[in-house]
């Protein structure tokens, strides 16, 4: 598919950042955008970032037809920019897709849109510690219909946004989780393994309810109370004495994290320790108490790790510290390694990190 130019003249575009902006706040001059109806994907362009035209009766308006995905890409050593596993997260749009009845998009039309974008905007990537360029591609159903139906058209767009460290601290500090019996994030069969918009929705409230009660975020349990599943939007982990990684085995309630695959194909390389499995939540409090669990925190693309330190409970039950409630070594060495090889800084296996080319235009 042919990806046309609109661009801004020079002299209108946005300056670099000075310094890194928070999360999720810095944006750039311009936006990849495509378009589906009539059964195929057309117009494919960059264009200045902006509103988009969009009908109140769309139906991503009023039933939720809305996924999102987020990616990395960092400036390294040699002086170009390089884009983190995004076919994974292109694939991983797809899944989101077919769960809650969208169009899927060829996996080549989102990597060379996200490679061409980036390459438009790649004097914004920050360099500054811990930072990184955002990505953030997206797709909403745009057909003007008032009916409960999936929608027969669509509109994919991917946004960049410079951005510093996830958490002020960066990776120094230890979080404190929420382990609620009251709020759960999703149930088998739902569309706990999509991201959809949805989903994200429906978690702000427990968030808040979270802080209220001295925490950062919450460590849902499945519907029984009985497992535990996701640490707010990140998959969760902990450490044994060993220094083995365990993350609750994905599911249909579970989003497949692009971070804990690649931990686990580092595992089966030899590079770290770790496996997929059920956790019951009683056995991981045990643990922690006779020290068999000596880290814990969450994986994701947005902190990448996220050491946390201590949980506290909703129903009165104590709150209980892992080990020090410090950052670990075992944590802090997977994050340095996985870092690492985002940055360039350590050697990534061959076609992780993929160099965005200077296109002509």
């Amino acid at each position: 598919m042919n990806i046309r130019y609109e661009l801004l003249d020079p002299s209108k575009q946005m300056k670099p950042y000075e310094k890194a902006p928070a999360f999720g706040v810095g944006r750039t001059s311009h936006m990849f955008v495509a378009e589906f109806d009539d059964g195929e994907w057309h117009d494919a362009r960059i264009v200045p970032y902006g509103p988009l035209p969009i009908m109140p009766g769309a139906i991503c308006l009023h039933y939720g037809q809305t996924l999102f995905e987020g990616a990395k890409a960092f400036n390294h050593p040699d002086g170009e920019l390089y884009l983190w596993r995004f076919e994974m997260n292109a694939e991983r749009v797809n899944k989101s897709a077919d769960v809650i009845c969208m169009q899927n998009i060829p996996v080549e039309l989102q990597v060379e849109g996200c490679m061409r974008l980036l390459d438009v905007d790649r004097y914004m990537t920050p360099n500054q510690p811990e930072s990184s360029m955002y990505i953030r591609p997206f797709m909403i159903g745009t057909q003007d219909s008032l009916g409960i139906k999936s929608s027969n058209k669509y509109t994919y767009v991917i946004m960049l946004s410079p951005a510093g460290p996830y958490y002020a601290d960066g990776f120094n500090k230890a979080t404190t989780l929420l382990i609620s019996s009251k709020y759960h994030r999703a149930v088998h069969g739902g569309t706990g393994n999509s991201k959809t918009g949805g989903n994200y929705a429906a978690s702000l409230r427990p968030y808040y309810y979270a802080h209220e009660q001295g925490a950062d975020q919450v460590l849902y349990l499945d519907a029984s109370n009985e497992y535990i599943e996701e640490a707010g939007g990140m998959n969760h982990y902990h450490v044994l004495k060993d220094g083995t990684f365990i993350i609750p085995a994905f599911n249909d309630s579970i989003l497949h994290s692009i971070t804990s695959r690649t931990v686990m194909e580092l595992a089966a390389m030899g590079k770290v320790k770790a496996r997929q499995e059920r956790i019951r939540v009683k056995d991981f409090i045990a643990d922690i108490k006779n020290g068999n669990i000596i880290e814990a925190g969450a994986l994701g693309t947005a902190a990448v790790i996220s050491p946390n330190g201590t949980y506290i409970f909703d129903d009165g039950t104590p709150p209980i510290t892992v080990a020090d409630g410090k950052v670990g070594k075992y944590s802090r060495q997977l994050y340095e390694l996985y870092s690492g090889m985002q940055t360039g800084k350590i050697p990534a296996p061959e076609g992780w990190s993929k160099k965005v080319e200077h296109y002509k235009k």
